[in-house]
């Protein structure tokens, strides 16, 4: 049986380190799979509802990424039995915790383009 290494473990090994990086990286890598989850965050949204939140992503990409990421356990999907039928999509309770994550990225995004704009004048 293979044990999870603790997150104390992991930030005092390199390689332990490394791996998390990019297990975190292969979930949520990609063009649109952020703004998909940034979409869902607040709330759970129909595919349409998704579809216009990302600006530019086609039907097709995102049916696939809403695939991938249901795979990952990042989105669930509920079928209700309705005419017509109705899909809605939410990020599951591991996947909220990305908004940590998420707000994280925010506050360094709006530092750096801070410093861009500072050093290039």
């Amino acid at each position: 049986m293979v044990r999870a290494a603790s997150l104390k473990e992991v930030k005092a090994c390199p390689v332990q380190f490394v791996l998390a990086v990019n297990d975190t990286m292969n979930v949520i890598s990609g063009k649109w799979k952020l703004p998909i989850i940034g979409s869902l965050l607040f709330n759970k949204k129909r595919f349409t509802e998704i579809q216009r939140n990302i600006q530019g992503i086609t039907p097709r990409m995102l049916s696939k990424e809403l695939k991938e990421l249901e795979l990952n356990g990042i989105v669930t999907r509920t079928v209700y039995d309705s005419q017509p039928v109705t899909i809605e999509y939410e990020l599951t309770p591991s996947a909220r915790t990305l908004s940590e994550v998420l707000d994280k990225m925010v506050e360094w995004g709006v530092r750096h383009r801070k410093q861009i704009v500072v050093s290039s004048r």
